[in-house]
């Protein structure tokens, strides 16, 4: 039984045939999925919108609309939180049975801290994108006057070069 190391390249390589001689012979690509589309068996969609909690079937904990602030909301929570796990070590030692109420409710708290600072995710990905941005700018900056500090070197052991030349 004879078999190919690798297998055989698929029938779409033909189309690329002329590519060296001819860049734009190759087909265009296919164009942005847009909307939702399976993949692995999955549903997803091309829109990046943060679900919110009910849509999720979790209870919101803080304030809904548009000018949450986050802070406060966050500090408020975790203050819950710590208050919830404290709860959860006396009920662990008093009443084991009665646990799983406070666990529910800590897993609560867990999730809307989780979705508060995925809200915050696009904020974050702008701030760091002009951190990227100004620091490629102070980099190029540098190079130019690298470059000019260079360039003034060299014209100078030109102007020396050439004196010395000349004086002989």
């Amino acid at each position: 039984m004879a078999t190919a190391t690798y297998p055989p390249p698929p029938p779409y390589y033909r189309l690329y045939r002329d590519y060296l001689q001819n860049p734009k012979s190759a087909p265009e690509p296919p164009p942005p999925i847009e909307g939702t589309y399976i993949c692995f068996g999955g549903n997803y969609t091309t829109d990046d919108v943060l679900p919110n909690l009910e849509e999720q079937g979790v209870r919101q904990l803080y304030p809904k609309g548009p000018n949450v602030d986050f802070k406060k909301e966050l500090r408020s929570l975790n203050r819950e939180l710590q208050l919830h796990i404290l709860e959860l070590a006396d009920v662990l030692v008093e009443r084991p049975s009665q646990y799983a109420r406070r666990v529910e409710e800590i897993s609560l708290i867990f999730k809307n801290i989780h979705h508060l600072l995925n809200s915050l995710r696009p904020h974050q990905a702008r701030a760091t994108l002009i951190h990227i941005l100004e620091l490629q700018i102070q980099r190029r900056k540098q190079a130019v006057e690298d470059i000019k500090r260079r360039r003034e070197e060299a014209q100078k052991l030109l102007k020396e070069s050439l004196a010395t030349l000349d004086g002989h």
